[in-house]
């Protein structure tokens, strides 16, 4: 590799040079994420991401991106993006460029597994200087920023909160260890399993509680769970006597969360606000309420509803 031109656009650099003055490329950088990218069996150091989060309710996480840089994210999650950012669907993470096609494929049959789309979009910032995404949640909610070295590079989540990552980051799936978690934690027995050194981004319904235990244990309801840290044992127990059990409107079982580390909860998670939302559908059964006027009726001779 030739250290005296720009990696990227090609130009003449003296050695004591910290970026392209043609393109704006960090030299150190670079060089420093292909290296990690080029050692067999050797983690690959996650690009560093820049980034402000944006909104209350629902909001969107703005990515910084210097040139070269790249983030990974579900497909269909982008909001937006600066003139310069191409963006291409992969099969996988990207974080094992050497993986053969076995290996891809191999990932992609995980992700299928989790209910994940096949594809993942990766955002390059193929431009000269600084340039930005966004992405958004699939539904009201909040965004969580994560800096994957601090939580000793692995993190557990829910199956559906994975938002976007630094390149690098690898995706995998993570099995419940218990058979009684895997029948009735709304989690299921596989989750996803985030590995890497950079941020990570995943978004939870309404609003993100995070606890930190300390050789502890937390019951809370299976759907409530966003994402837990390794150190984080999980299982579930029946939820009281069997009045509480019928009765409670709590549902049958408990999440039981134990052990050292932090745990993420949301508020309102997407399978509790879809229920609620179903139930109120006229089309499923319910009646609409709040419209007192006759125009709300008239509305829906309109529309076909005869509620």
């Amino acid at each position: 590799m030739d250290e005296t031109k720009c990696p990227k656009c090609g130009q003449p650099r003296d050695l004591s040079d910290q970026e392209c003055k043609q393109c704006g490329i960090v030299f150190s950088k670079y060089y420093a994420v292909q290296e990690s990218m080029n050692r067999p069996g050797q983690t690959t150091q996650c690009h560093e991401l820049d980034y402000k989060i944006i909104g209350d309710d629902m909001q969107i996480v703005e990515i910084e991106l210097d040139p070269g840089e790249t983030v990974i994210a579900e497909a269909g999650a982008m909001n937006y993006m600066d003139d310069g950012i191409t963006f291409d669907a992969k099969m996988g993470d990207g974080s094992k460029p050497e993986e053969g096609v076995f290996g891809k494929l191999m990932n992609v049959g995980k992700r299928v597994l989790t209910g994940e789309s096949i594809f993942m979009t990766h955002f390059t910032n193929t431009g000269s200087g600084k340039r930005r995404v966004a992405f958004a949640g699939p539904y009201p909610g909040k965004i969580f920023a994560i800096n994957m070295a601090r939580v000793r590079g692995e993190l557990i989540c829910q199956k559906d909160a994975f938002l976007c990552a630094a390149y690098g980051t690898e995706l995998g799936i993570a099995f419940t260890k218990r058979l009684g978690a895997g029948f009735f934690g709304g989690e299921g027995f596989i989750l996803q399993r985030l590995r890497g050194d950079g941020m990570a981004f995943i978004h939870a319904g309404g609003t993100v509680i995070k606890k930190k235990l300390n050789s502890e244990v937390i019951r809370v309801d299976t759907g409530c769970i966003a994402a837990f840290t390794s150190g984080i044992d999980y299982d579930i127990q029946r939820a009281g006597s069997l009045k509480s059990m019928f009765f409670g409107g709590e549902g049958f079982f408990l999440a039981t969360l134990s052990g050292t580390g932090t745990v993420l909860l949301q508020s309102l998670p997407f399978s509790r606000m879809a229920d609620r939302i179903f139930q109120s559908a006229p089309s499923a059964g319910g009646s609409r309420k709040g419209e007192g006027s006759i125009l709300g009726r008239l509305g829906g001779l309109i529309d076909g509803d005869n509620a």
